[in-house]
């Protein structure tokens, strides 16, 4: 299959091949790799131009990749085909590597060659009584999930992005925006906002049905600021994205937010779910999906080295078979962006072994033992050891 370039003609050539029997090709073990021997790793990464050869090798060295929006953007004329261009790449150097294909839910970023089709549909987008439909931070427009038409237009995008070889499965953002009752309800109004909660339930639903059994679907979805962490809605998919995790709200102690979070994240990696924990290079800092933005610019060396350990530490607390560690200051790479870009830690050599348990829990201090590692995190006072029985 090759995916939508701009011009008619490419797509029709794309459409052919699709009919002719691209699509829904049978792939291998839907799940990716793992292994407890060094520290299991996830990448999430954005780049509007081509990635280069040494870029691909690096991709291709983790087992579970998503390709950010506007990947490739710039060479190959959409997020769909700048995608499928990077995977098919990475796929040619481990065949294992399991790619998500990223959309929003409801933010409305116009990098996609299937925006055309969505400019056919009369209410696509959320407004405000005055008619302004730029609510997303004042400046972006947000998708009427109570729209059928807006619903069908998504899934089938993600539907025929997916049944390329090269791409194996969903990562679904805005999770948190289209299931916040607040969110955008002073704009739009509670009615319409409970209108398109419902939408995206019914849309979630039928995503795994409409993508195929062998697809993966991750989701940003599990936040301390829900009633039940997220664990409410985590049933919709193959795993979660982890984001904003020490990012406290609703009058909750920081300690006791990342206690909730912490245990969230192990109920759901204990019942077989795909964890990509992905946590901010910088002091208390969260990663920001809609801005990519580098987060370790004015971090010395000691301290990134401690906020690393930290951050490990949280993870390896947490962490179950499929779940995969990322520690970013940014998911753009053009031009330099990201200081950690390929530039990995020491730790991710070392020898992790298996756990020999689950993780044991003293007021805000939490132990684990490995194999080859004593963890220890202390979340009250943001302090963590491990100690490498193998350095």
């Amino acid at each position: 299959m090759s995916i939508y370039h701009r011009g008619t003609a490419r797509c029709a050539v794309s459409c052919l091949i699709i009919l002719m029997g691209g699509a829904f090709s049978v792939k291998g073990e839907r799940m990716p790799e793992f292994s407890w021997d060094t520290v299991p790793r996830y990448m999430h990464v954005r780049k509007v131009t081509a990635f280069t050869p040494e870029e691909i090798d690096y991709l291709a060295t983790f087992p579970l990749i998503t390709f950010e929006k506007t990947t490739g953007q710039n060479d190959f004329g959409s997020t769909e085909a700048g995608t499928e261009k990077a995977a098919k790449a990475v796929k040619k150097v481990n065949s294992d590597a399991k790619i998500l294909y990223y959309r929003n839910i409801i933010v409305h970023y116009p990098c996609y060659y299937a925006d055309e089709k969505l400019a056919e549909i009369q209410g696509a987008f959320l407004a405000d009584k005055n008619g302004n439909e730029n609510l997303v931070r004042n400046r972006v427009r947000a998708y009427d999930l109570s729209n059928k038409k807006v619903q069908q237009w998504w899934l089938d995008n993600a539907k025929w992005v997916c049944s390329s070889k090269s791409i194996d499965g969903v990562f679904v953002d805005g999770n948190i925006k289209a299931l916040e009752p607040g969110y955008l309800s002073r704009q739009i109004g509670e009615e319409k906002k409970a209108e398109t909660m419902e939408g995206y339930h019914v849309m979630m639903k039928k995503l795994p049905q409409v993508i195929g059994k062998n697809e993966l679907v991750v989701a940003n979805v599990i936040r301390a600021r829900f009633d039940d962490a997220g664990l409410e809605f985590v049933d919709y998919f193959d795993g979660s994205y982890i984001e904003g995790f020490e990012h406290a709200v609703g009058g909750v102690s920081q300690p006791d937010y990342v206690a909730k979070g912490i245990a969230a994240v192990q109920q759901a990696a204990q019942s077989g779910k795909i964890i990509a924990f992905t946590i901010g290079a910088g002091k208390y800092a969260d990663t920001d999906m809609d801005e990519g933005k580098s987060r370790s610019e004015n971090i010395n060396k000691s301290s990134l080295e401690e906020r690393f350990t930290y951050a490990l530490a949280l993870f390896l607390i947490c962490a179950e078979k499929y779940s995969y560690f990322l520690f970013t200051d940014g998911y753009g790479v053009d031009d330099g962006n990201s200081k950690l870009w390929m530039n990995d830690m020491p730790e991710y050599s070392r020898p992790l072994g298996a756990p020999l348990g689950p993780a044991t829990r003293n007021g805000y201090r939490y132990q684990r033992k490995f194999e080859q590692a004593d963890v220890s995190v202390d979340i009250e006072n943001k302090t963590a050891g491990i100690i490498w029985k193998q350095l």
